[in-house]
């Protein structure tokens, strides 16, 4: 630091040259301008002369100082003048950067990441080797040099989960025997086993930690009780008062999202938990989708809603009024039992509860209904409806279902219906046979209790095996279903009171309403409910709280949502199990937010805020700019400026009308000619390689069909304009940026306006392209933003197995047939006389996957492949199919579905008679 200015130098002692300054006056006056020239007759009468007032004393003043401030410039630009200077550290080993990385970092991110920069900065000025870890994915320590992480800074993102401890104490004990001095960006939340980590990285030198310090807050998920939301905010410092408002977020009646409420919740100094409740209507309760503290970027601060939020409708109808003072006979007492904690009751004429579009419609015993009754219950079933039907002794003397089956029942029934344990029975009471695999009940044990005394029977159709989903011990079924449009029809063969069986007496009579989603997830024991399910991600949350699809990750059991241990594979967000959906949220209803105390020996300090700057390029480019105006000035000075001015004209036209009609050749030969594209990463080595790819494809297209490439470009998503390039190719890496909100709206454009994006995770070699490898996670966050359609794997006849060569492999350097592309038309069939479906009109806007085309395609400036494919004859095969499947894409972009309509041109001349 100089004077109180945020400046310092890495080499001062070379200001040590500036006291050498004023020598320069006495040498640099020894470069006086050249005399005038004068033409005079009586030159010899001056001979002998001596002229004491010297041209050198008549040297500009201002031509000196020019001079010399051009030397210091250079002086202190060598001397490594830097802005904003950190302190310089003691260590000179190397470095490691630690980053808890959680959501908890989230809310300040740009400014730990801003500081990751300014240490990796110092790292490189002091030569050191560095290495960056993230505890919530913990990897092998290797010290690289600092200027490679820089690099992969733009890539290294917060995770909405918390380091688990197993995994970071494994982590700690490969440390031993190593030196390095340490930097831990914390946030600042206390852990179990963060004190042995904490003790493993002081073995190895030197620790220091950053923190905010401002706390971190949280969001619970909400509950519902006595008709209010209850919502329960955490932080982790508790020494002062602070308020936050929480937003509830949903959508509005035409499906935009909105904010439907504000709740402010106030935290008293010395607390920790603050509490509030929020009245709303059922159907506005109903529209949210989230909770989220107002100003707060973190998954913490968001909690989203599932069923347990929303109360469904359920009608009750009865084929029968209930018995006076015998409410334990009525077909509805045991569903009002374990239907009112959780779900709103809807009774009375089914032309009337229709109306008000309930989720549930439950007919007890109902046999006969109306054609108006009929029709409206299957138009209903049809946008999504839940039709649960219970047997009785009605249905069983009814004849609905006998020879046809009736459309509102899934199955046909035997008349009569079967009656066992009685005098005249056919054997001894039933009990339940396990569930399948295959049915919602799988996972429920079924209690020994349990037996049947009669039931409506089905009849044998080819379609009954596949309806049942719950039997008895002797095979027949017990529950059946089929679906109806978007909605389905489920029968249970017995009553829905006791007089048939035991199950309406038992808890697994609630369990199983909540499996067909007629009831709410915390009805009935978690455990029970959730052992042997699959979920299915829809939407995940990512480390700043944003909504990311999640329906191409991995299904999760239900025990490990129960568990909720939030990881790579569990992730926070929403999950479907049929019909039912689950919130899994970053603070759990148990959790606590514990601020870390720090023992007294390691030094804590806060956020740096300006980064340092080198200004050493500034000020020698200063002194060069400096130096070409004194070179002008001592032309002026001398008289030879005229000259001076005509061959920087020359030098200026030499210089720039190159680059000028090297950027109108390159804009006019993208508008003029087809050019290949790729996506720039930001990693050299991928980005050398597509851009090699690229040029042995477009020599194979000029050496083998009518179209001729221009020259390949590389193209940057931020600044570049994409309509010049009828397809990219981009290659992914973990480490490439996010595209900026602009670069997404250009790309949709792109997508919209027929081009195509072919989407490389280059990882089938192990991985097979799926979102299991990083590289397939990344890409499911950098398309999150893009219009995609829908996606199938690539059939055997769609139109880029023939555009130009017949192909059903499609390898590049690995060889893997995980190809996606745009999904067929539901319409989509074989006509008969074509040999191929018309599987989509016009070009599918994206391909994706893994098998690193490019490297099977790149060649050098001379033709010559770059990159082995394969072993021998096999090898060279595979490129051959590899640069075939290439062109068959860029034919399929520039041609369309010619290929697809010709087959339907032997129709055509039949219908014209030639």
């Amino acid at each position: 630091m100089i004077f109180g200015l945020p400046i310092g130098f890495a080499a001062p002692w070379v200001l040590a040259a500036l006291v050498v300054l004023p020598v320069l006056w006495l040498i640099l006056r020894a470069i006086p301008p050249a005399p005038v020239r004068r033409m005079f007759p009586g030159v010899v009468l001056l001979l002998g002369l001596k002229d004491d007032d010297t041209v050198t004393d008549r040297t500009p003043w201002w031509l000196l100082l020019l001079r010399m401030l051009a030397l210091a410039a250079v002086i202190v630009g060598l001397a490594g003048p830097v802005l904003n200077p950190d302190e310089p550290s003691d260590g000179n080993g190397p470095l490691l950067i630690v980053m808890d990385a959680s959501w908890a970092s989230a809310a300040d991110w740009e400014a730990r990441r801003t500081m990751v920069e300014a240490l990796l900065d110092e790292a490189a000025r002091e030569g050191r080797s560095a290495s960056l870890q993230r505890l919530t994915a913990p990897q092998e320590v290797r010290f690289q040099p600092a200027d490679a992480w820089l690099s992969r800074l733009a890539g290294v993102t917060p995770m909405p989960w918390e380091p688990e401890a197993a995994a970071v104490a494994a982590w700690a004990e490969e440390l031993a025997g190593q030196d390095f001095d340490t930097v831990w960006l914390s946030d600042g939340l206390a852990r179990d086993g963060r004190d042995d980590v904490l003790k493993a990285l002081q073995e190895a030198g030197s620790v220091r930690v950053v923190e905010t310090g401002r706390g971190v807050i949280g969001l619970q998920t909400p509950a519902f009780e006595d008709g209010k939301v209850l919502l329960t905010a955490r932080r982790s410092e508790s020494a002062l008062e602070r308020g936050v408002s929480v937003q509830a977020v949903g959508t509005d009646p035409g499906g935009s999202e909105r904010i439907l409420a504000t709740l402010p919740m106030d935290f008293e100094a010395g607390e920790d938990v603050a509490e509030n409740a929020l009245v709303l209507p059922a159907e506005l309760r109903a529209r949210v989708t989230r909770f989220e503290v107002q100003g707060l970027r973190s998954a913490g601060a968001i909690s989203l809603t599932d069923d347990s939020l929303r109360r469904r409708e359920v009608a009750l109808i009865a084929g029968r009024e209930d018995r006076e003072g015998l409410q334990l006979l009525s077909p509805l007492h045991f569903l009002r039992q374990a239907l009112v904690p959780t779900a709103d009751i809807l009774e009375g004429a089914l032309g009337d509860v229709l109306p008000a579009n309930p989720d549930v419609v439950v007919l007890a015993d109902v046999a006969v209904l109306s054609a108006g009754e009929e029709a409206a219950l299957l138009e209903w079933l049809d946008q999504g409806g839940l039709l649960l039907r219970f047997a009785g002794p009605r249905l069983a003397a009814s004849e609905i279902s006998r020879t046809d089956e009736d459309p509102l029942l899934p199955v046909r029934l035997r008349a009569g219906g079967r009656s066992v344990g009685g005098a005249m029975s056919w054997g001894e009471p039933k009990s339940l046979a396990p569930f399948s695999e295959d049915s919602p009940f799988f996972g429920l044990s079924v209690p020994e209790e349990v037996t049947v005394t009669a039931q409506v029977m089905a009849q044998p159709d080819p379609t009954l095996a596949e309806r049942v989903i719950a039997s008895l011990s002797d095979g027949t079924p017990l529950v059946t279903r089929k679906e109806i449009g978007q909605g389905q029809v489920v029968l249970v063969h017995v009553t829905a009171n006791a007089e048939w069986s035991g199950l309406p007496l038992s808890g697994l009579f609630v369990q199983m309403l909540d499996r067909l989603a007629v009831v709410s997830s915390n009805s009935a024991d978690m455990a029970e409910q959730m052992a042997g399910t699959s979920w299915q991600p829809l939407k995940v949350l990512d480390g700043f709280g944003r909504l990311e699809d999640g329906q191409t990750l991995p299904g999760v059991p239900g025990e490990a949502l129960l568990e909720g241990a939030l990881n790579a594979d569990v992730r926070p967000g929403l999950y479907r199990e049929g019909d039912r959906l689950m919130a899994l949220n970053v603070v759990q209803n148990d959790a606590e937010l514990v601020a870390m105390r720090w023992p007294a020996d390691v030094p804590v300090e806060g956020l740096r805020g300006a980064v340092s700057r080198d200004l050493s390029g500034y000020l020698l480019a200063a002194a060069l700019i400096l130096l070409a105006a004194d070179v002008l000035a001592s032309l002026a000075v001398s008289g030879r400026l005229w000259g001076a001015r005509v061959a920087g004209a020359l030098m200026a036209l030499v210089l720039v009308a190159p680059v000028h009609e090297a950027r109108a050749q390159g804009a006019d030969a993208h508008a003029r000619d087809v050019a290949l594209a790729h996506v720039l990463t930001g990693n050299r080595t991928i980005d050398d390689t597509a851009l090699a790819g690229m040029r042995g494809l477009s020599e194979t297209l000029f050496f083998r069909t009518s179209v001729e490439p221009g020259e390949p470009a590389s193209v940057d998503l931020e600044r570049d304009e994409l309509a010049f390039y009828p397809i990219l190719y981009w290659p992914i890496t973990q480490e490439q940026p996010t595209p900026s909100r602009e670069a997404y709206g250009k790309l949709n454009d792109y997508l919209r306006s027929g081009g195509m994006i072919v989407f490389d995770t280059r990882d089938a070699d192990v991985a097979r392209f799926g979102a299991s490898s990083p590289n397939g996670r990344k890409l499911q966050s950098l398309a999150a933003g893009l219009d995609i359609p829908p996606l199938d794997p690539l059939p055997a006849d769609h139109v880029l197995t023939r555009t130009f060569y017949l192909l059903q492999d499609f390898p590049g350097r690995y060889d893997s047939h995980d190809v996606w592309v745009e999904a067929a038309p539901p319409d989509a069939e074989l006509i008969e006389g074509m040999p191929f479906r018309n599987l989509n009109d016009g070009v599918t806007p994206v391909i994706i996957g893994g098998n690193d085309w490019a490297a099977a395609w790149a060649v050098d400036a001379r033709g010559n492949t770059l990159l082995p494919v394969g072993r021998g004859r096999a090898g060279e095969r595979q490129r051959e199919l590899a640069y075939r499947f290439g062109v068959n894409i860029v034919m399929h972009v520039l041609t369309g579905n010619y290929k697809s309509d010709q087959v339907h041109v032997p129709a055509l001349l039949d219908r014209l008679g030639q």
